[in-house]
């Protein structure tokens, strides 16, 4: 349901049917980080009082989104779009919010941000799709503090795609990839990734809001359920230096109704993209050591984005500013036409 636009009755149907009892208002600072109240909904007056006045919160307190001590108050205010149910917890729901200050929007509440953004490309008559992939490691914690692999049997030098490890994990992978269908978002794969431990589950591809959205949900459920299963998850970007980072790339296209406008199947150069198309690779280009401070925000990403080799002969990162056919080394990917990957972007970044 997550993504649609949806009335207030709607939702509030679909959470009596459901014992939907609370809801997080959640948000998330410039780290994306989120913060979140959870909010008693016993009755039709309490919800309609969340989406009017939303919750809350001393602002400086709940992370970095350039407030002092001395600032009123922000009220996370909840987008209906954004209903998602907690499929393991079912008196749940989520909303993610958008940060107001007395009435008025926040300007670096990072939502806003990427709102405006969109509303700019669309008055030029673009609408931004993509599509993310967050790979992520398995971890636990020794008794000397020290973090290893949280399955003992995953030391393949090559574990990639590895069914034996799919398998030791499928009680957890399964449980995501059932909560991710049953919230809508298409789950379509599974995958071992490159290095131990290390795992990728993917699901469609979305208006930009709503990917982003169902990135940092995700990532909260990822962490949650392993928990669950006596596990720690990390989308650190290069938590072991000698084995493949985590990154979370970006597959992005532009649309115009049902018209993929970075299409084009008669492209000279043979990669099935429009002009439109590369100009919007030239931007990138132009701009990635700029972006790459938003996208590959920590010292640790850099640990990621350089040249070396791994336990299993590869990277898979890339270190130049380049882009080229379905090749996994190039910072921007062309996997098939009509569509562009962005491999810099890593698993600390807010979508």
């Amino acid at each position: 349901m997550d993504g649609e636009a949806i009335s207030a009755d709607v939702v509030w149907q679909d959470m009596q049917a459901r014992g939907v009892e609370f809801v997080f208002a959640q948000f998330v600072d410039m780290y994306a980080r989120p913060s979140a109240k959870l909010v008693p909904v016993d009755s039709r007056e309490a919800f309609d009082g969340l989406l009017t006045g939303g919750a809350g919160f001393a602002g400086f307190a709940a992370g970095e989104i350039g407030q002092v001590p001395s600032d009123p108050d922000i009220a996370a205010i909840p987008d209906l779009a954004s209903y998602t149910p907690v499929p393991w917890q079912q008196n749940l729901a989520r909303f993610a919010c958008d940060i107001t200050v007395e009435g008025e929007d926040w300007p670096y509440c990072p939502r806003t941000i990427l709102r405006r953004m969109l509303a700019r490309a669309e008055d030029k008559g673009f609408e931004f799709k993509m599509g993310l992939e967050l790979e992520y490691f398995l971890v636990k914690q020794r008794e000397d503090g020290s973090i290893a692999i949280a399955d003992p049997y995953d030391t393949l030098e090559k574990p990639c795609y590895d069914m034996a490890g799919l398998t030791r994990r499928y009680d957890f992978l399964t449980e995501v990839s059932r909560n991710c269908n049953n919230l809508g978002w298409g789950n379509y794969a599974n995958d071992h990734e490159d290095a131990n431990g290390q795992f990728e589950q993917n699901f469609t591809y979305a208006n930009a809001l709503t990917s982003c959205d169902r990135g940092i949900f995700f990532r909260y459920m990822v962490h949650t359920l392993a928990e669950q299963h006596g596990m720690i998850a990390t989308f650190m970007p290069k938590p072991f230096s000698n084995l493949t980072g985590n990154g979370c790339h970006f597959h992005m296209s532009l649309w115009d109704g049902d018209t993929n406008l970075f299409l084009d199947e008669s492209d000279p150069r043979g990669l099935g993209l429009s002009e439109t198309a590369y100009h919007f690779i030239g931007g990138l280009k132009e701009h990635a050591r700029a972006y790459s401070g938003v996208t590959a925000p920590t010292v640790n990403s850099y640990k990621r984005l350089k040249l070396g080799t791994t336990a299993s002969g590869a990277t898979w990162s890339p270190v130049w500013i380049t882009y080229g056919y379905n090749n996994r080394t190039q910072m921007l990917r062309i996997p098939g036409p009509g569509r562009i990957e962005d491999r810099t972007i890593d698993g600390s970044c807010n979508p």
